[in-house]
């Protein structure tokens, strides 16, 4: 008898200790797609050609002196373009009908895009809306059944982040100061500069945690009637539902540290940069997490991370997914953080497996 209470319970903590998603095959090894030229820092925006597998990388270099640059990688990681850019960029998008790179320009609070060879002008397709104020206070309930009034003060200007298209053509851009969503009608077809619409203005997309970034990488559901978001500074990946009326918000799924960039499978899994976990998370229909994928190793002998340091932005093609690891020091210490040590900047890549499962 006392034989086999041992076993149970040696069961029992085996299970514990490796849950059933930790327990599948998501995806082939964690590997290194390219490292980025010399002095190029900070990468963090991410997109794809999906005709030709071009890889797409912006950089946000708020530090200087060094240029910011949105660079072109092919498939296999060779890096065929490279256009300086004057400010620092945070999202990128593909156009689906004009193959044009889109660009958020952080610095100038605007929307820009550039031919897919990154040749030719830089177009200003948009300037998002200045200075919409803070939004409501939010109020958070505690275990002891108290609650928190979070006040947010205004940072005075936007800070456009991820973007998403949806089959119409309108582009959505998150904002992560304002705690905000806009909408761009008709990106592709319109004269600049194009309208911008507040779809939806809420506590719940800004922040007073820790990275300061509120709304950040956005993805649509396969129906488009729902536009996930993550919030960054809360740890919280939201859903908006653009169906009703009006646009309503609400948690998905909380403790995700740091949600960052975020897109979706073919089967359905939301794939989440947990920046301040140094993982990509994989969350089921119901918010769950089924899947965890990558960690920070050390830092080489050549300056660049191994395995995944801050991971910012990842962009799916097919089964392959594609990861900025940004590597950005966020504190003034000195001695505290792996990034510190980073003097050369990655893209990483993994391959999920055809025969995954929820």
């Amino acid at each position: 008898m006392c034989r086999a209470l041992i076993a149970c319970l040696a069961l029992i903590l085996s299970f514990a200790a490796n849950p059933a998603w930790a327990q599948m095959r998501w995806h082939d090894t964690l590997v290194n797609f390219a490292t980025l030229p010399a002095g190029v820092r900070f990468p963090e925006g991410i997109t794809a050609n999906p005709a030709t597998g071009d890889i797409y990388v912006a950089t946000f270099d708020t530090i200087g002196p060094n240029p910011n640059k949105l660079l072109r990688y092919s498939r296999h990681g060779q890096l065929v373009g490279s256009r300086t850019i004057g400010t620092p960029m945070l999202g990128l998008a593909f156009g689906p009908s004009d193959s044009k790179v889109y660009i958020t320009n952080f610095n100038q609070s605007k929307i820009q895009r550039v031919a897919s060879d990154l040749d030719g002008t830089i177009e200003d397709v948009a300037t998002l809306p200045l200075k919409i104020g803070a939004p409501a206070n939010r109020i958070e309930g505690n275990p002891d059944g108290s609650s928190d009034t979070i006040q947010f003060g205004s940072v005075g200007f936007p800070a456009p982040n991820a973007m998403v298209f949806d089959r119409s053509g309108n582009l959505y851009v998150s904002d992560s100061f304002q705690g905000a969503i806009y909408r761009i009608d008709n990106t592709q077809g319109c004269i600049a500069p194009c309208g911008v619409t507040t779809v939806l203005h809420h506590p719940l997309l800004a922040t007073a945690g820790f990275p300061p970034f509120g709304a950040n990488g956005l993805a649509l559901s396969k129906d488009e009637l729902t536009l996930f978001v993550a919030n960054t500074g809360d740890d919280r990946v939201l859903k908006v539902d653009l169906a009703a009326s009006p646009v309503s918000v609400s948690v998905f799924t909380e403790s995700i540290n740091g949600a960052d960039g975020i897109a979706f499978d073919d089967s359905g899994i939301l794939w989440v940069a947990a920046n301040q976990a140094d993982e990509i998370v994989g969350l089921n229909a119901a918010g769950r997490v089924v899947a965890k994928i990558g960690a920070f190793d050390k830092i080489s002998a050549d300056g660049a991370p191994e395995g995944l340091l801050f991971p910012a932005s990842l962009v799916l093609v097919g089964r392959e997914v594609y990861i900025t690891n940004l590597a950005l020091p966020l504190t003034s210490a000195v001695g505290d953080e792996p990034e510190e040590d980073v003097t050369r900047w990655t893209v990483s890549r993994f391959r999920l497996l055809p025969n995954r499962r929820q």
